[in-house]
C-alpha cells in the first residue's frame, strides 16, 4: 500500500477504536431513535392529514402523556399490587413443579431424586449470570451520567430526534467520503423504513400477546391474569426467548391451583398464541412488510441476542432484534454490494 492508503487504514482503525470506548453513548442513542422512530409513525400519519410536523409532534408528546398519566393513575396500582402477589407466588410454583418432577422421576429410578436440584440451587446457579446481564445492561445506560441524568438526556434525544431528524441525518452523511454520500442517503432510508415497519409487527405481537393471554386466564380462572397478561406483552417484544419466558410465571402460578389441567390449559394457550402470531407474520404481516428488505432466520435472531446481550448486557438483549436489523442492512448495501460484488482480480 501506498502512504495515502496506510493513513486511510489508520484513520479506519483509530475511528473503530473511538467508536468502541464510546459504544455506551452510541448504544443510548440507538435507544432514543428507536423511541424516536416508534412516536414517528404516529407523527407520519398526522401529516398525511396535511399538519404541520411540528404541530404534529406537540399532539403526539400530549397524547403520550395523557397515557402515561392514566397508566399511573389506573393501571400501575393494580399492576404493583398483583406484582407484588406474583412474586410471592411464582418461586412457590416451581418448587411445586420441581417436587411434582421428583415424584414422577421416583417412580422410575429414586436416584434421579437426589440429582434433581431445588429452588434455591437453581437461583443460586442462574444468579451469577442474571446479574452479570443486568449489571452490564445499567452500567452502560447509567455509568456516564448516572440515573436521571441518563434518563434526561434519552429523553432530550428522542424529542430532537423526532421534532427535528433532518440535521442529524446530514450531519451523519457528511462523516463518509463525498463520493458515497448518495449511497449511504439510501442505506439510512432503507433502515428508516425497515425499523418502521419492523416496529409496527412488534407493536401489534406486543398487543395480541397482551389481550389474548388475558382473556385465557380469565377464562381458565388463573389468578392475577392481568399483571401476567401485561408481563407476557412486553416479553413479547423480545423474540424467540420472549414468548418463553413469558409462560413461566402462569405456568407457575397454574401449579398453585387445586386443578390438575390448569398447567397444561396454560402451556396450551400461550402455545396457540404464539401459533397464531406466527401465522399472522407468515400471511400477512411479515411477508409483506420485512421480507423485501431482511431475512430474519430463526437460527440468526438468536445468535444476534447472545452476541449483543454478551456485549451491552440486558439492553442489548432488549434491543438486539433492531440491531440485528441495522447491522443487516448496512452488511449487506455497504459491504456485499458495494465491495464484495464489484471486487474483480485484475
Amino acid at each position: 500500500m501506498n502512504f495515502g492508503q496506510w493513513v486511510g487504514f489508520i484513520l479506519l482503525v483509530l475511528c473503530l477504536y473511538i467508536l468502541w470506548q464510546i459504544r455506551q453513548l452510541l448504544l443510548l442513542l440507538f435507544t432514543a431513535l428507536i423511541l424516536a422512530e416508534a412516536l414517528n409513525i404516529l407523527v407520519t400519519r398526522l401529516e398525511r392529514w396535511r399538519i404541520k410536523r411540528g404541530i404534529a409532534v406537540l399532539f403526539v408528546l400530549i397524547l403520550l402523556l395523557t397515557l402515561l398519566a392514566s397508566m399511573f393513575w389506573l393501571i400501575i396500582p393494580a399492576l404493583i399490587e398483583q406484582g407484588q402477589q406474583l412474586v410471592k407466588l411464582v418461586p412457590d410454583g416451581i418448587q411445586q413443579l420441581i417436587t411434582l418432577i421428583k415424584s414422577r422421576a421416583a417412580q422410575f429410578d429414586t436416584n434421579l431424586i437426589n440429582s434433581l436440584p431445588t429452588i434455591k440451587q437453581i437461583i443460586e446457579q442462574l444468579q451469577p449470570l442474571v446479574n452479570q446481564i443486568a449489571n452490564r445492561g445499567l452500567n452502560i445506560f447509567y455509568s456516564s451520567l448516572g440515573n436521571i441524568l441518563s434518563l434526561l438526556l434519552l429523553l432530550a434525544l428522542t424529542l430532537m430526534l423526532l421534532s427535528n431528524p433532518l440535521p442529524y441525518r446530514q450531519g451523519l452523511i457528511r462523516l463518509f467520503p463525498a463520493f458515497y454520500r448518495q449511497r449511504v442517503d439510501e442505506i439510512l432510508i432503507l433502515c428508516d423504513q425497515t425499523l418502521s415497519r419492523w416496529l409496527m409487527v412488534i407493536m401489534l405481537h406486543m398487543s395480541l400477546m397482551t389481550i389474548l393471554s388475558w382473556l385465557g386466564l380469565l377464562i381458565f380462572g388463573i389468578p392475577l391474569a392481568f399483571s401476567q397478561a401485561i408481563l407476557s406483552g412486553a416479553l413479547a417484544f423480545i423474540p424467540n426467548i420472549g414468548p418463553v419466558l413469558a409462560m413461566i410465571a402462569p405456568i407457575a402460578i397454574a401449579l398453585l391451583e387445586a386443578a390438575s389441567w390448569k398447567p397444561w390449559a396454560v402451556i396450551i394457550l400461550y402455545s396457540i398464541i404464539y401459533i397464531i402470531i406466527q401465522r399472522l407474520d407468515k400471511q400477512l404481516l411479515a411477508a409483506q412488510v420485512l421480507r423485501e428488505h431482511i431475512c430474519l432466520l430463526p437460527g440468526y435472531t438468536l445468535l444476534a441476542q447472545i452476541f449483543f446481550a454478551s456485549l451491552f448486557g440486558f439492553l442489548g438483549l432488549l434491543l438486539a432484534l433492531p440491531l440485528f436489523i441495522v447491522s443487516q442492512i448496512w452488511i449487506r448495501e455497504a459491504l456485499v454490494k458495494d465491495i464484495l460484488d464489484r471486487w474483480k482480480i485484475s
